[in-house]
Order: C-alpha cells, then structure tokens, then sequence
C-alpha cells in the first residue's frame, strides 16, 4: 500500500483547515493526511520533525506576517512545494512570493474544497513533471561528464552557461564559478604561431547558424596559465521551435598525439643512431637546394664520405665501439659545416654532406679538407685504436648533375676514386670516372 503523503498547513483560521481536511478526502493523487498548526514556529519544528509532501502556508499568522513567513520557511525547508494564502488584497504580495519560489497562492473569498484540491492536483503534476525533468538532466550531466571532451555551452550573450567535468579540469575553471561570464575569460585561447587572440568560434557558430572548426594550431591558456593545444568544434543550440538560443563547445588537448605524431615524423627522416636526416630526407632538402641555387645562379656542393676499413674496426672491438665511432663521425661532421647545409648518414659507415649556395666549386674543397682535419687529426673515442681514415668524393650543381640522384651517384664514383687513389684524401668528380668505373 503506497504511503500516505503529509500536507502541512500552517493557518489559524479553523474554517481553512476544515476545507482543506475535505480536499485532501477527495483528492485522487491520494492518500494524503493533513497536518494542521496554527504558528509559523510550529509549521518550522513540524518541517524538522516529519517528512512533509506540501506546505501550504496563511502569510498572516499570530507569530509572522508578510513575505517574511515564506522566506523563512523556504529557508528551512527549500525542496518542499509550498503553496500560500492570502488576504484579498494581498494579490501582489502572493505574486512576489512565486517570484521567490512559491508554487501558487489562494486569495481569501477563493479558499473552498474545490480550489485546495485543484491546488493539490497541479502541485502533483509539478512535482512529477520536476522529477521527469531532473532525472534528465541528471542523466544527461552523467553522459556529459563521462565522456572524454570538454563541453562548454554559451547563451546568446556568450556568456558561460555550463562546463563539464573535462571543461572545468582544461579551462581551470569550476561551472559555478565561470557561469554568468564572458567566454573570452573563460575560455581563453591564442594562435600558436602568432601568439595573439584566436577568433572565438561560438560567435561564428551563432551568426552562420552552422558547426564550425576551431582554427588550426590552436592554445587554450588555463587559468593558472599552463597551456594546451586544443582541436574544437562549435555549435548553435536551438530550442524546441529552432530558435538559437545560445552556443556549444566542444574541444580535447591534441598536445600529445601532435607530440607523439612529430616524433613519428622525426623517426621517419632520421637515422636512429645518429639522428641524422637519412636518405629520404636528404633527397628532399638536396632538391629544393637545387631548385634555390637555379633561381640564385649559385651552385650546391655534395660531399660523399665512407670510413676506410670501418668493417676491421667493427670486427676486432665490436659494433658498439662502431656505434660509438658513426656518432662521434657524425657531431665532427655537424661541426664543418654552416647550420644551412645538411648532414646525411647514407647507411653504414657512409655519409652525405649537402653544401647549400656555394659560389665556387672550389668551395666544396675547403669543407672537404676541414673534415678531414676534424676526423683525422685525434680519435675518435679515448682509445687512440679509434684512429680512422676517410676518402671523400665531390659533386656540384650545374656541372655534374642536375638532380639529387645524379649529384649523389656522381659524388659517390669520386669516393671511389678518392680510395683507389690511396684513400684520406678527396676527389672532384670528372666525367670520364665513369669510364674508369
């Protein structure tokens, strides 16, 4: 059997107690028991004591007038409907009280059975369409507080409405503190290579009634300060009748996965032992070099290196040492040449050194010399068995190719060349080695 549910009435007047005892009878939304007192002190200790379904409450009682009454019981008992009675002419008072939380009000000449059980029929039907409502929202904060992206949503102002809990961890801001305020403030995001002010979506979401793409590279600045590189989108929000009524956010950090797919990028171009650009990457920079020099009348040196009898080396103290020794070749190397050329590690124990805009092919010859100085003259590592010999050969745009593959292949013949010769030492590439090769 369900439970009978206690309707308070806090009034003096017998007369409303007797109509209101009829209604509650007669109510279908039953079964209801009245609880009758005459003092606001009373109404107050009964709200501490029993579990109250409804209050309905006479604003002019021995011990409380005016709104005064309802403000304290709504105090005391904010989640419990209350219904009040008034005087005749406290039509306005009555009103202000629904202002302040109140359910409805009878006036004095309109307090009979019929009206209390009327009054009784649509605060049921609130307190069922309340619970309805509560439960989908409170469903909906659990699906919105689950999921892994920020939601933020803005009314027509662009004033801050809601966050979510992913929102309020990114922005730095609680949903209680950023409701009410500018969404610039809350959500305070920059160009990442210009470092100013980014176009805040929403205000575009709203005026093109469309979803729209946060710009690319985008920061969102916390409220401490910390910075995170964010992916959005926004969208308008409209009511039941397609009205816009305001804007959503919805936005994650990619400051990893755009960390991990650099990193993915670097693996790809370089050499996992030196970190050097590997052949791929070199093509590359070697043809827009060309494709410079062409526009410049300039030339492009390319130097072809390989370590004499580097397999001895590799077979009498083991390929660690030889790991040790490349990467030493490889900062020596860095070390010749000016930060806009390039060194390559080919594979093995060879290496390709990009010279950008040289004036003279005789330029390719001073660099040549000075990696032999850097790579000769002092071992490598701190055992003096890691002294090596290198023979290299050079090639130069426009007169031994015109691109990357020729000028590779061309200066790889005259390393050849250079060790036939008696190796240490450099060889330009000439046309007729080829012949010889």
């Amino acid at each position: 059997m369900t439970d009978k549910r206690t309707v308070l009435l806090i009034d003096n007047n017998p007369a409303h107690a007797y109509v209101l005892r009829e209604a509650l009878l007669a109510a279908r939304e039953g079964p209801f028991e009245g609880k009758f007192v005459s003092t606001l002190a009373e109404g107050l200790e009964c709200l501490h004591e029993q579990d109250i379904w409804s209050i309905f409450a006479n604003l002019s009682l021995p011990d409380s007038h005016g709104l005064a009454t309802f403000d304290r019981l709504r105090e005391k008992a904010p989640n419990v409907p209350a219904l009040i009675l008034a005087g005749a002419d406290q039509d306005g008072i009555a009103i202000e009280a629904m202002g302040r939380g109140a359910k409805d009000y009878l006036l004095e000449g309109h307090i009979d059975t019929y009206s209390f059980v009327r009054a009784i029929r649509n605060m049921e039907e609130r307190k069922v369409a309340e619970e309805v409502l509560f439960t989908e929202k409170e469903r909906a904060q659990v699906t919105l507080n689950s999921i892994g992206d920020a939601v933020l949503c803005t009314d027509m102002s662009g004033d801050v409405t809601y966050l979510n809990v992913v929102a309020e961890q990114m922005t730095g801001w609680s949903c209680r503190e950023a409701q009410g305020r500018p969404i610039a403030e809350v959500f305070h995001i920059i160009d990442g290579t210009t470092r100013k002010p980014a176009a805040n979506p929403t205000e575009l979401a709203v005026q093109t009634n469309r979803t729209v793409e946060l710009s690319a590279n985008c920061i969102l600045i916390r409220r401490d300060g910390k910075e995170s590189l964010i992916e959005d989108s926004a969208a308008p929000i409209h009511d039941r009748s397609g009205t816009t009524t305001g804007a959503v956010i919805v936005f994650h950090d990619v400051s990893m996965s755009k960390s991990i797919t650099e990193e993915m990028a670097h693996l790809a171009q370089h050499d996992g032992l030196t970190d050097l650009p590997n052949r791929m990457l070199l093509a590359d920079r070697l043809s827009q070099a060309i494709a410079t020099a062409r526009r410049n009348s300039t030339r492009v040196g390319v130097m072809y290196l390989d370590l004499d009898g580097f397999k001895k080396i590799n077979d009498s103290l083991g390929h660690s040492v030889g790991d040790k020794i490349l990467q030493s070749v490889a900062t020596r190397l860095r070390g010749c040449v000016r930060d806009s050329d390039t060194v390559s590690r080919h594979g093995g124990d060879e290496f390709v050194v990009l010279l950008q805009e040289i004036s003279h092919a005789a330029d390719a010859g001073i660099t040549a010399r000075k990696v032999l100085t850097a790579l000769t003259s002092s071992p490598l590592l701190d055992d003096t068995s890691s002294q090596i010999s290198v023979s290299l050969g050079l090639s130069t745009y426009p007169e031994d190719g015109n691109d990357a593959a020729t000028l590779i292949h061309n200066a790889d013949t005259a390393m050849y060349q250079a060790k036939e010769a008696g190796r240490n030492g450099y060889r330009y590439y000439k046309k007729e080695m080829n012949a010889l090769a």
